[in-house]
């Protein structure tokens, strides 16, 4: 298996931001990078992630830079709405999400169909926001990844992130770099989902592609954190309903 990817090209703005914060984050945090030969594959991948705090993007970006696999985001559409930043994201290659629009929806997903069929690297959140776990365990998801995944054929890689919460706490703005944290990503083996891959695509098959994908990010948090997830995870239909009436 080759070190790296042959179709990992990088445009301009993408090398441009690479080259400007990779030595920020490398000088910022440690480093406990985990499974990145199964990003080294010769096709479109799904990298799936648990979601902790609003610094999560930039170690996962890191993580998967560093492994040769230039990172495409499903990012929410509010943020390619910030003056130039939403331009250099644009152009970076990152595929802006517009909730609630079932058209604009179908357009992200179409963007992330071909990145996978040019054989780029998506990268999801498939919870859709950061947990509202007490514990920051992963909540119950939506199904885009699992969509993704069963229309491409492409596989999906789970890997679970630990410390980005210590340098911005979930739904904080404050960011505490010292001391230095480490940021922990760990990646799996591609989830086995041939089974499901020549069923038709229904909501049945989704949330079962689903459960399996956050049962596996699940699995390497709690290899990482030492500890032992709930036996349930928290539905996050239920967490937003929540916070919405609150």
């Amino acid at each position: 298996m080759s070190k790296f990817p042959p179709q990992s090209h990088r445009g301009f703005w993408y090398r441009f931001i690479a080259f400007v914060l990779r030595p920020i984050l490398k000088a910022a945090t440690a480093r406990d990078w985990r499974g990145g030969e199964f990003l080294r594959v010769d096709q479109g991948i799904v990298v799936a992630m648990n979601h902790l705090s609003w610094y999560d993007p930039l170690v996962a970006a890191h993580f998967v830079n560093d492994n040769g696999r230039p990172v495409r985001f499903l990012a929410k559409v509010e943020v390619f709405k910030i003056p130039l930043l939403g331009s250099i994201l644009k152009s970076a290659g990152q595929i802006p999400v517009q909730r609630g629009n079932s058209d604009a929806a179908a357009g992200s997903l179409r963007e992330a169909f071909s990145a996978i069929e040019n054989g780029q690297c998506v990268v999801i959140y498939p919870e859709g926001t950061l947990t509202r776990d007490p514990n920051l365990w992963p909540m119950t998801a939506k199904t885009g990844a699992a969509r993704i995944a069963l229309m491409t054929g492409a596989p999906v890689i789970p890997a679970a992130q630990w410390g980005p919460q210590e340098v911005i706490p979930p739904y904080s703005k404050s960011i505490r770099l010292f001391p230095r944290k480490t940021m922990h990503v760990w990646a799996g083996p591609a989830i086995d989902l041939d089974d499901l891959r020549s069923q038709p695509i229904s909501a049945s098959t989704l949330r079962e592609a689903t459960e399996r994908i956050m049962l596996a990010i699940t699995k390497i948090l709690a290899e990482q954190r030492g500890e032992t997830p709930p036996a349930q995870p928290l539905d996050r239909r239920i967490a937003l309903q929540k916070k919405a009436e609150s």
